[in-house]
């Protein structure tokens, strides 16, 4: 018999870590290899964790609610001797989600040299963001490791050690070694400056805390990094698609007879979007520090709302599909992310995002650009409008404005106008005679 460790997985591109929102198995039982073992919120995913074992679940580390770092234990599994194949098979993936030796801390027989400490990536971020001196703070772990646990226990109390200050509770001064520092180096070159600390809000008789966790943190530590890294320009174009209004308006019911979803605006927008980025691929770029790179694949993002959340999966190859190819693609990520079946590779790889901002009755808006992509559009209501018309006469037409906002680093307004331009002659042109949804 053999006790192995289930961790936390990477279940995406640049996720650090995992919240444990639905535990699947309990102390004791049975599980086969590839079983599920628990849900986890990730990178504004829910997925699940599945066993590398066969075996008995013999502690449940990580409770529900708690968030942990890629790479740290969630559950401990006893597995049959003749197992040692499949955990040497698994060395691999483990060294792949995540420093082991950070994360697990120093083995007993070979202790640290005296004087100095190793901090987890994950203990490293939370004492950067809080200001939290290090070597005054005593670890629950073993040797006497600092966990993230510790940090929160401490953030939660208000109790938080700082520099240069010194607590009955803090352990003999240690030097925080080279990747701490690295650490603080990178904060400081993505903000500019150090992590203010949160500002102190009274609370009340009557007012409601609401934790900030899971989706909600991923958002706002997303929509952090694009402010404070991209230097963000808007511009704004109005669109006549009184044309494509009753174009769409005269199909629409025979569509959704003929194919069983809806036909709506939006598909026709993304549509547009995508054969212009074809036309315009500086469009399609990402900054990548001493270089910018434009993608091959046209895969538009696009923003899907939930009561408590938001969410972007993503349609890829957009400019190789039809209107109806994007509507069907727009239905089934929506219905997915409003039933929580939304898998994480289907929020992978988008190049840029278009936001159905209308829907809301919007009429003029800025977003914040989905990092590290260069751009994002807003795409407004369409309103009836009096307009004067090319012949001088005033006449009632549907309205909609596209807001265009981007990375400055990446893209100029030239571009960025032509390319607005060619979106608008795009929509302006579509009609019965000439525009086919299949």
């Amino acid at each position: 018999m053999a006790i192995e460790q289930i961790k936390m997985p990477q279940l995406g591109e640049s996720v650090t870590e995992g919240s444990i929102s639905k535990w699947l198995v309990s102390p004791g039982d049975k599980v086969n290899k590839y079983d599920p073992l628990a849900e986890v919120m990730t990178d504004k995913v829910n997925a699940e964790v599945p066993s590398s074992f066969a075996g008995v679940i013999t502690e449940i580390v990580a409770a529900e609610g708690d968030t942990l770092s890629v790479g740290e234990v969630i559950c401990t599994i006893q597995v049959e001797g003749g197992q040692a194949a499949e955990a040497t098979e698994n060395d691999e993936l483990r060294a792949e989600q995540g420093n082991k030796a950070d994360e697990a801390g120093s083995p007993a027989d070979q202790p640290e040299a005296p004087g100095k400490a190793r901090y987890s990536p994950a203990v490293l971020k939370i004492a950067q963001e809080n200001g939290i001196d290090l070597t005054q703070v005593k670890g629950s772990g073993s040797g006497g490791r600092i966990t993230r646990k510790d940090l929160l226990m401490l953030i939660e109390s208000g109790s938080i050690p700082k520099e240069g200050e010194q607590q009955k509770a803090a352990v003999p001064e240690l030097v925080i070694n080279k990747q701490r520092q690295n650490f603080q180096a990178q904060a400081t070159a993505s903000t500019g400056n150090a992590t203010p600390e949160p500002s102190a809000v009274p609370v009340g008789a009557g007012d409601i805390e609401i934790p900030v966790t899971g989706v909600r943190k991923a958002i706002a530590a997303n929509m952090l990094r694009s402010k404070h890294e991209a230097p963000h320009a808007w511009t704004l174009v109005e669109v006549d698609v009184t044309n494509l209004a009753e174009y769409r308006n005269s199909i629409k019911d025979e569509f959704r007879k003929k194919e069983g979803f809806n036909l709506t605006f939006f598909a026709f927008f993304v549509k547009a979007v995508a054969q212009a980025l074809k036309e315009f691929p500086q469009m399609n770029s990402m900054w990548a520090g001493d270089k910018i790179i434009q993608k091959k694949d046209i895969n538009i993002s696009i923003a899907v709302s939930t009561e408590d959340a938001l969410f972007v999966p993503v349609i890829k190859l957009a400019d190789e599909k039809t209107i109806k190819g994007i509507a069907r693609e727009i239905t089934e990520l929506a219905g997915k992310v409003r039933s929580g079946k939304l898998k994480a590779d289907e929020m992978q790889g988008g190049t840029f995002t278009v936001n159905n901002t209308g829907s809301f009755g919007s009429v003029q808006s800025m977003g914040i650009i989905n990092y590290p992509q260069a751009a994002i559009l807003q795409v407004e209501s369409i309103v009836k409008r009096p307009v004067v018309m090319n012949n001088g006469m005033i006449a009632v037409r549907d309205m909609v404005n596209l807001c265009l906002s981007l990375d400055h680093r990446v893209l100029d307004g030239l571009v960025c106008g032509r390319f607005l331009q060619r979106v608008k002659e795009i929509l302006e042109n579509i009609s019965k005679e000439t525009t086919s949804v299949y």
